[in-house]
């Protein structure tokens, strides 16, 4: 089932069971999709985002409720981190699960192997093929300084 049709699916059912917060959270989610379906179809994609990017846009909202979370909390606002919390709750239900230390590590040796990359100028590829099979399954803030340090 596609992840948009999830998406719809679980707003339907927060409709139908008046879960309030849910259903906020979820009608966030289909506008940012639709508004990423508006900028592919300027840029000439008539079907829109497919999953990929639906992920990746997925992955951004959850970034930045943790980021809304930490500022909320050092300003001595905690009924609004938890309500940002509940919101990553929400988003995170269609995420996949994201990858472990170890299986980082050994998505990075195979996507190093895959490009045949050799330097730090073959970044960019090691990156991009990466993006490619893990988005939304991965945190590459903290995975381009590893493959920099595979690299060097």
């Amino acid at each position: 089932m596609p992840l948009r049709d999830k998406i719809s699916a679980a707003l339907k059912s927060a409709m139908k069971n008046k879960e309030a917060h849910r259903l906020s959270t979820l009608r966030l989610i289909n506008a940012a999709i639709k508004d990423r379906d508006i900028a592919a179809r300027g840029e000439g994609h008539p079907d829109g985002v497919d999953d990929t990017e639906i992920l990746a846009i997925l992955g951004k909202m959850v970034k930045q409720r943790h980021e809304s979370a930490r500022s909320y909390e050092e300003g001595g606002r905690l009924e609004l981190a938890e309500q940002e919390r509940s919101e990553i709750g929400v988003i995170e239900e269609f995420l996949p699960r994201p990858l472990d230390e170890a299986e980082v590590e050994a998505a990075i040796v195979a996507a190093i192997a895959e490009v045949d990359a050799s330097s730090i100028r073959d970044m960019g590829r090691v990156i991009g093929a990466l993006k490619a099979r893990y988005t939304g399954r991965m945190d590459f803030g903290k995975v381009g300084p590893m493959v920099k340090n595979r690299l060097a």
